[in-house]
Parts: structure tokens; C-alpha cells; sequence
């Protein structure tokens, strides 16, 4: 999870209905994110070729009032997957803007060969040029520490995806507070302006304010509802 602080007003077209952009310490981000799907079920059923896969996202951070309780959330921005079919049933069913890319990934988080030093890449092909999401880790995972940058990226449990009738879905996440690596090194290597788009060029070619590689766990997605 690679974390860039951006202008908030480049952000202002994607923010969905009925949501606003949330801040720390005053501080609007992106955020890179490669992570790797295990085991996937779709409405509990799992799929042949489809369970095991990789996904590199761009998403912000927003936060929706309720009564008295404040949701915080993710809108993505884009997500690349190397499957056709996941790319297609979310653009159709979320409206996310999926593509679906060649990809591959490399974890090494125990090698005897580098010691205590991990290592974490994401890669994808786009227009003939592959592209890369990389770091290092060092030491252990460790608990969360409350207020701290890499809580507020982490602690988000619901996700936001605009309508192309000008509505909004909201859909809540489940999974236990991970656990974290800190990281000696960090890199995007990629063609923003391409991927991306021109209005991202200057804040993600920025130095990021920080890095950092989660644990992961079981993750339940519950099913979308129209707010």
C-alpha cells in the first residue's frame, strides 16, 4: 500500500452521492494498492479459474454521516485484474471502472536467503510496457497503533461506487484489524498519464508520505445497497 497526499479538488469528480472526501490530519490521499484474491466465492460459490488472483487498485478515502455514527469508506478509482470476466461483471453489476490486464506478483516473506527482509511485487502489462508495484519489508508484522497514517488507510470498512443514474452504492466490508510491515524501500514504476490519466501525474510521481505492506485475512463483502 503505497499513500500519496493529493489536492482534494482533483478528487472532486469522483466523489459518489451522499459521501465526502475524509482526511487525516488534514490530509486527503491516494493510495496504490496491490493485494492478492484467495479462495474467492461470489454469493458463495466458487468459480473454476477464478478463485485465485491478483489486483492493483487506485482508491481514495470518504466517509458517509449516519445518524450519529460516521462510516468511513473506499471509492476506487481504477482496479486491474488479469481476468475478463471479473473485469466485466464488475463494471456491469458496480459500475467500477475494472480493466483486465496480463499480470503476476512475486511474495517472499520467510526466505532464509534474505533473512528478516521480505519482499512484495506486483506487476502488469499494459500497451506492450509491464509496469511495477514493489517493496521491501523489514522486521516483523506488527498491531496497528491507533491515529497513526497507516490505521486511517487500513480502518476503512465500507466501499462507495457512483451510479450511472447519479445514485450511489454502498456495500460494507468485514475483516479483522491487520497487521502491518514497515518497509525499507517502495516503488511505482509506471506510466501514470496512461494508466492513470494526466490529472494523477504530479501526485504519483511525488515521493509517497508512506508505505507499508499488510497481513491480509479472510475478507467478507456484503452485498451492495442504493443509498
Amino acid at each position: 500500500m503505497i499513500n500519496y497526499e493529493i489536492d482534494p479538488e482533483i478528487l472532486h469528480p469522483y466523489i459518489p452521492p451522499k459521501t465526502e472526501l475524509d482526511n487525516w490530519q488534514g490530509k486527503t490521499f491516494v493510495s496504490v494498492v496491490g493485494f492478492l484474491f484467495l479462495k474467492t466465492r461470489i454469493l458463495g460459490l466458487s468459480i473454476p479459474f477464478h478463485r485465485n488472483f491478483e489486483e492493483i487498485n487506485l482508491r481514495f478515502y470518504v466517509r458517509r454521516r449516519v445518524a450519529q455514527s460516521l462510516r468511513r469508506g473506499v471509492v476506487f478509482i481504477k482496479e486491474i485484474v488479469p481476468r475478463q470476466a471479473i473485469a466485466t461483471i464488475a463494471r456491469v453489476v458496480y459500475n467500477e471502472n475494472y480493466v483486465a490486464r496480463r499480470m503476476g506478483h512475486r511474495i517472499d516473506m520467510h526466505s532464509e536467503e534474505i533473512g528478516r527482509i521480505g519482499m512484495v511485487e506486483y506487476s502488469w502489462r499494459d500497451d506492450e510496457e509491464w509496469n511495477l508495484l514493489k517493496s521491501r519489508t523489514v522486521g516483523e508484522a506488527q498491531p496497528l497503533i491507533p491515529g497513526t497514517e497507516e490505521e486511517f488507510i487500513t480502518e476503512h470498512y465500507w466501499g462507495y461506487s457512483a451510479q450511472r443514474d447519479g445514485g450511489c452504492v454502498e456495500y460494507q466490508v468485514e475483516h479483522p484489524s491487520w497487521r502491518v510491515w514497515q518497509v525499507s524501500d517502495a516503488e511505482l514504476d509506471c506510466d501514470v498519464e496512461r494508466v492513470y490519466g494526466r490529472q494523477f501525474v504530479e501526485c504519483l510521481r511525488a515521493k509517497p508520505t508512506s508505505a507499508f505492506v499488510a497481513e491480509g485475512s479472510p475478507v467478507i463483502v456484503h452485498r451492495g445497497v442504493r443509498i
